[in-house]
């Protein structure tokens, strides 16, 4: 596999290695991986970073080079390396603060294996009982004719190239929209409507869907309350629960005071669609779909794929119904523009980059606290 980003990581390897870089390349599955896992580069900020089975190569590789076992050997006499020096590490490095223990504990090895089923050997080394890691340096080292070469300080100059230039591609992204005030209306307006296209990055999506339909449910109110002597008008209020791809039980959104749930996907697996409605007890939920397909043709393949999986009919039903809107791309457009015919564009872009900080913990000269509830106008 050849990308933009290919080129970074052969010029990192041809100043370390010289005339040997290509053969380097080529023979070393970790290099492999990394070239698989900064594809993402040369697409911008909208596009998804891997940064978790990154940072978990990068703080053992660092660890490993730290303690010069790259130079003077004798790694395998090494205690190992503590979870919890690992685990502070990661979150201390550019889009790292809230990663989890995922990948340092299996999620790394088990993408390894899938991308590399026939290498004898896989990235991390655990003991259950110490709780100590290790990098396997066996990945590390490659022999090229009498030469061995150890890759460490390259695969760490790799990683933090790549996240120099994802950082890079997001600070224009985020200063795009803040400087966004400059656009007219009509231009500010097509700029957001591109960040819910197909093709763009889930996290995107996910955040930009929040700030379109919180904005409008905004202006909506109901009446309700405990007895008809007691009736109280509230508007619509939704909320995000948590950040994107979080394990959080399947709700991305939650509406008050209907009690309604919302959850972003970007498939049509009905395995996903039924897990998340399991998840929450078979509670109502609408799904908002990254496509551009009629919602009426999404719910029907949901449907044919769950009666190609359950046989009951009772089930497929049940599942069914379960979901209680689709919101689709289309969908979502036609509800930024009741939106912004509202008055809330200001609103909505100012939502984007208060959340997409939150997401992607970018720090600037902003308070993030500025941009709560979306009352400053940019």
């Amino acid at each position: 596999m050849e990308h933009e980003f290919t080129k970074e990581i052969r010029r990192i390897l041809a100043n370390a290695f010289g005339n040997f870089a290509d053969k380097v390349f080529a023979e070393s599955e970790l290099l492999q991986y990394l070239n698989i896992k900064t594809k993402s580069a040369s697409k911008g900020s909208k596009s998804r970073g891997s940064f978790a089975n990154l940072y978990a190569i990068y703080v053992l590789v660092e660890d490993y080079v730290a303690k010069s076992f790259h130079k003077a050997g004798k790694y395998s006499e090494y205690e190992g390396a503590m979870f919890s020096t690992l685990f502070k590490r990661q979150r201390e490095l550019p889009f790292g603060q809230k990663l989890q223990n995922h990948a340092l504990n299996h999620r790394l090895n088990e993408e390894f294996k899938k991308y590399f089923p026939t290498c004898d050997y896989i990235p991390i080394l655990r003991s259950a009982e110490t709780n100590r890691y290790w990098f396997n340096e066996n990945l590390l080292k490659i022999k090229v004719g009498n030469k061995q070469l150890n890759l460490a300080e390259s695969i760490i100059k790799i990683i933090d190239a790549y996240a120099e230039n994802k950082k890079v591609a997001f600070e224009r992204f985020i200063r795009f929209c803040e400087s966004s005030k400059t656009l007219s209306q009509k231009e500010m307006v097509e700029f957001i409507k591109t960040l819910v296209a197909p093709n763009v990055d889930a996290r995107i999506f996910e955040i930009v869907s929040y700030g379109i339909l919180k904005y409008f449910y905004h202006g909506q109110k109901i009446y309700w309350g405990f007895n008809p002597d007691n009736i109280q008008g509230d508007n619509l209020k939704l909320f995000k629960t948590g950040r994107t791809n979080a394990n959080d039980g399947g709700i991305d959104f939650v509406m008050k005071p209907l009690g309604r749930f919302f959850q972003v996907t970007e498939t049509v697996d009905v395995n996903k669609y039924f897990l998340d409605i399991d998840k929450i007890e078979k509670y109502p939920i609408t799904f908002v779909i990254k496509s551009s397909e009629k919602t009426g043709l999404l719910k029907n393949k949901v449907k044919e794929l769950a009666e190609k999986q359950y046989s009951i009919r009772a089930i497929v039903e049940c599942y069914m119904r379960c979901i209680e809107e689709i919101i689709n791309v289309p969908v979502l457009i036609e509800r930024f523009e009741v939106a912004v015919a509202q008055g809330h564009l200001d609103n909505i872009l100012a939502e984007i980059v208060r959340q997409s900080k939150v997401e992607f913990n970018y720090e600037d000269d902003y308070d993030i606290s500025d941009y709560e509830n979306g009352d400053v106008i940019l």
